[in-house]
């Protein structure tokens, strides 16, 4: 049985150098939303990461679906592209002892394993997904009702006795002094 919901974000998008920033953003925004800034850091140098190796790999277009779902304790990051292609996992590992230490490409994976929990490729369609996963922390118990909430008519409850504020009523008044003046205006108004 599922006891939360799962969340789930999808971004259609070239993946450009100039777009690669806006699903950043968009990513780490929806992460903010579901109170998951400790995954925001993670989640968005990945989601870079293999949106940059879409922008520098694959063919023949550069379009691609970037989904991110959350389910129950678990975030799944994934890019799906066109290119059926497997990214190269085989030779030196790129973080290893052969490594070339001031390369400047070439460790997108390495970096993808090292900050997830788990990552992989799968065949989809005449494409591919790449995807990665990282924990995510139990999510805070729903807030309770909040008390000042309007169920109903107005006319009864915690606003019976609210009064129509004018717009040119001045601000940083009390209450009382807002109502005078709104009692006043009315009353040579009418």
């Amino acid at each position: 049985m599922i006891s939360e919901p799962s969340r789930h974000c999808t971004v259609e998008v070239q993946a450009l150098p100039s777009r690669i920033g806006q699903v950043r953003r968009i990513v780490s925004a929806h992460l903010r939303y579901w109170h998951l800034d400790a995954l925001i850091d993670h989640a968005a140098l990945g989601v870079t990461e293999l949106l940059t190796n879409v922008h520098r790999h694959a063919q023949p277009d550069k379009k691609c679906t970037v989904v991110v779902e959350l389910l129950l304790d678990r975030l799944t990051v994934s890019v799906h592209d066109h290119d059926p292609r497997f990214p190269a996992l085989d030779g030196p590992d790129p973080v290893g002892a052969d490594a070339d230490p001031y390369a400047t490409s070439g460790r997108g994976l390495a970096i993808i394993e090292a900050v997830s929990e788990s990552w992989g490729v799968r065949p989809q369609g005449t494409g591919k997904v790449v995807w990665f996963t990282l924990h995510a922390p139990a999510l805070a118990v729903t807030a309770p009702p909040r008390p000042h909430a309007v169920h109903g008519a107005t006319t009864d409850g915690p606003f019976a006795a609210a009064a129509f504020v004018p717009d040119d009523a001045p601000f940083g008044e009390p209450a009382e002094s807002r109502r005078a003046h709104a009692t006043a205006r009315s009353a040579v108004a009418g």
